[in-house]
């Protein structure tokens, strides 16, 4: 799947003419980003920005506090990238932790005293990896992400919103394995229970799945840069994941 760096990626005639937005996952700044934005470009010759945040932002997404300040960084951007929207809405893509915060932003009720009302601004909700289903107690994004599946359970807001949850499948975690297939199953227990499941590196594979999404599986595709050979913003990994998931199957 190789491309060359200047060839154009393959457009899909269903995916929607208007602006894609980025919101990246936890510690992750908005640079990191740059190689995916550019890829995604070419593949819709639409608009896409990236919410943008520096990585020591994330810390504060252990709080409510901090959930509604990410929040508003979001709705900056999206709000940016309506401007010029022929439809209205945006396309929004979350990365890991990003992608659970983009399922809260959709709702119209207030949150920390303001209504975000994604629900108006977002036609399609594109999570990559994101811990819908985490057990895990303080850290790793547990508390945002049992939260927001309490108050607003699979993809709730369909069909306003048309929602697509890819997970990779690249390791398995190993109790007695490797260094890193030790590492992987702490990872996995932590989040999903199952600490010998297959998953992107990070996030186990059936807590990436959202239900009532279109569900895609990527087999060989990691959480990010260094956890598999290749991850979800890859240039040759994003047709496998756009657009949107509508004829979505299996890869």
């Amino acid at each position: 799947m190789n491309l060359p760096g200047g060839e154009p990626l393959a457009p899909n005639k269903a995916a929607p003419a208007q602006p894609v937005v980025i919101l990246g996952g936890f510690l992750s700044p908005a640079r990191l980003y740059e190689a995916m934005r550019e890829a995604l470009a070419r593949l819709t010759s639409q608009p896409v920005w990236i919410v943008p945040l520096r990585g020591p932002e994330w810390l504060l997404s252990v709080t409510p506090v901090g959930w509604a300040y990410l929040l508003r960084q979001l709705e900056q951007t999206v709000q940016r990238a309506r401007r010029d929207s022929p439809t209205g809405r945006v396309t929004l893509i979350g990365h890991s932790a990003g992608g659970v915060l983009g399922r809260l932003y959709l709702s119209p009720q207030p949150f920390a005293g303001h209504g975000y009302r994604g629900l108006e601004a977002v036609s399609d909700l594109i999570t990559l990896g994101s811990p819908h289903y985490n057990q895990a107690k303080l850290t790793r994004g547990g508390l945002l992400s049992r939260w927001v599946e309490q108050r607003y359970p699979g993809a709730y807001f369909t069909p306003q919103v048309h929602y697509v949850s890819a997970a990779g499948q690249a390791r398995q975690g190993n109790p007695t394995g490797t260094l890193a297939e030790r590492w992987v199953y702490r990872e996995y227990k932590a989040i999903g229970g199952d600490g010998r499941a297959w998953g992107d590196g990070l996030i186990p594979t059936r807590s990436a799945l959202l239900q009532g999404s279109d569900q895609i599986t990527l087999e060989g595709v990691g959480h990010f840069v260094g956890f598999a050979p290749t991850w979800y913003g890859q240039a040759e990994v994003i047709p496998t994941w756009w657009p949107l998931g509508r004829d979505s199957q299996s890869v």
